[in-house]
């Protein structure tokens, strides 16, 4: 299929992340108005930084969806040596917030190079996957080039520090390799030499390892500092009930539960919109992880199939590991809700990377575009009906 005989992009995603996208608007004042209203004298200044990168998000999408996905090829091992010269040099110059050093910031405009990185990464593993072939199970040509990649953008996350996100890139370009089917035996021993100096690096922070113990005897009813930003959270979710408070009239908010326009936006979904809205909440992101895996079966060759499944699985865990952190249901973590929380550079680089999987949509059979058929001479009402193919 030519670029100029796409069909139908992939609808159903599309609805699904501008539909989340537009959602959070409401749903990031409500979070924010309190705490905008103390800190910047105005309760809608975080709404209007947030409109703004909604819309940046948007431009990114339609851009993604625009760019032919074949043609990313050339540029991803580029791409992933600036984020890696991105995350050297944030240790540098980065603004440094809650004892982590993140952002690269510009009077107003902050940029978190690790989402960057992350998408960056996962791009030219499809890339290696897809080029190599059977090359990939040569563990000298194959396996060790592609682990260098992750092995130095995953230290450079974790050495911010954010472990977190660290952890996320480190396993998100496991799977790929295992799905670019990788030796084994090469995963195995991999995982063998690094699980051991990654849970020595997770306990040596004391407030990870309080995080880590704070969630362990979470059920034991003792409130520590430690835990109390997901005590709140609950909170909020039992406040909701089943139909929720009402938009805008969350109490969480309200200095209660820390970070309600951030991370643990998602708790404020479900004391305003209840049970119910956080069940019609989530099912947007199963649309999204079904149609997208969908995608990925149908592509048209290797690198759609494999960048599909890259986009499709990152944008669903990191939702499904968000909402389970709110929940309580996992360790805190500093993982936003896509599309959802306050926050620029998740928001674009996700809506991008969500415009790419669209651009793979159009290339697939899924959504024929119908397309007329000159006719010459004289036909019967038989014939007429075959003038449109899909």
């Amino acid at each position: 299929m030519s670029l100029g005989e796409r069909n139908h992009i992939d609808l159903v995603i599309l609805i699904a992340v501008l539909t989340l996208m537009l959602f959070s608007l409401g749903i990031v004042y409500s979070a924010s108005a309190s705490y905008a209203q103390m800190k910047y004298g105005e309760s809608e200044h975080m709404l209007t930084n947030h409109a703004i990168k909604v819309l940046l998000g948007i431009i990114g999408l339609f851009i993604g969806m625009r760019i032919d996905y074949h043609s990313l090829k050339r540029f991803t091992k580029a791409a992933v040596i600036v984020s890696v010269g991105f995350l050297l040099v944030t240790f540098v110059l980065g603004g440094e917030a809650k004892g982590a050093t993140r952002w690269l910031r510009y009077s107003s405009i902050g940029f978190q190079p690790s989402e960057f990185a992350k998408y960056a990464l996962l791009f030219h593993l499809c890339t290696l996957i897809s080029t190599k072939g059977e090359l990939i199970r040569d563990l000298k040509k194959g396996f060790i080039p592609m682990i260098v990649w992750i092995g130095l953008v995953t230290a450079l996350v974790m050495a911010q520090p954010n472990f977190s996100m660290g952890a996320l890139i480190f396993l998100l370009s496991m799977a790929m390799l295992y799905i670019g089917n990788v030796k084994l035996k090469h995963l195995a021993l991999t995982f063998a030499i690094l699980l051991p100096l990654i849970i020595v690096y997770m306990l040596s922070a004391k407030y990870r390892l309080q995080r880590i113990m704070g969630y362990i005897n979470g059920g034991n009813g003792i409130q520590t500092k430690t835990d109390y930003q997901p005590w709140q959270s609950i909170i909020g979710f039992g406040n909701g009930g089943i139909f929720g408070v009402g938009p805008g009239e969350s109490k969480q908010r309200d200095f209660f539960l820390p970070e309600s326009f951030g991370d643990f936006v998602f708790s404020i979904v479900g004391e305003e919109y209840g049970f119910v809205g956080t069940i019609l909440f989530m099912i947007l992101f199963l649309a999204i992880m079904l149609r997208g895996f969908k995608i990925a079966k149908f592509a048209p060759d290797p690198f759609g199939r494999y960048l599909a499944i890259a986009v499709t699985s990152a944008i669903t865990l990191y939702a499904l590991i968000n909402a389970g952190v709110t929940l309580s249901l996992l360790p805190t973590t500093g993982l936003p809700m896509p599309f959802v929380s306050y926050g620029g550079s998740s928001m674009v680089f996700s809506a991008c990377a969500v415009g790419v999987l669209l651009n793979i949509s159009s290339q697939t059979d899924l959504h024929p575009r119908a397309r007329e058929i000159p006719i010459v001479g004289s036909v019967n009402a038989d014939e007429l009906s075959t003038r449109k193919v899909y």
